[in-house]
């Protein structure tokens, strides 16, 4: 799916666009606020739907390959965390929409989580 539908359906806003929100196809949802399993489970081409705002979520995206973050419940994401997302490329979102709302409608619109097998 577009990452700029993904951003239209749970009313996102763009913090950092990580070089092109347009390139961006998102396969899957990684929904985790436990590092250890975005790092276990998280695959390339996902999107993290997180209300963690540490630098320390894009450091386990980019290991994991996950291209974008979505960060739930409005949480506002630290300084570093914004720079770090800029040097990475990550693209870094915010909606003010709950963690499992936001699950839920990208689930409606077909999105699965990484860790299902189809």
């Amino acid at each position: 799916m577009e990452l700029s539908k993904i951003i239209e359906i749970v009313h996102g806003a763009v913090v950092s666009d990580g070089g092109g929100i347009d390139a961006i196809d998102i396969t899957s949802v990684c929904s985790a606020d436990l590092l250890s399993n975005v790092l276990r489970y998280g695959k390339g081409g996902a999107l993290l739907v997180t209300c963690l705002n540490q630098p320390q979520v894009i450091r386990s995206a980019e290991i994991s390959d996950i291209p974008a973050v979505l960060l739930a419940l409005g949480a506002i994401p630290e300084t570093d965390m914004i720079s770090l997302a800029r040097d990475k490329n990550i693209i870094l979102l915010t909606t003010q929409l709950p963690m499992y709302t936001t699950c839920g409608l990208l689930y409606t619109a077909g999105l699965r989580s990484c860790v299902e097998e189809l």
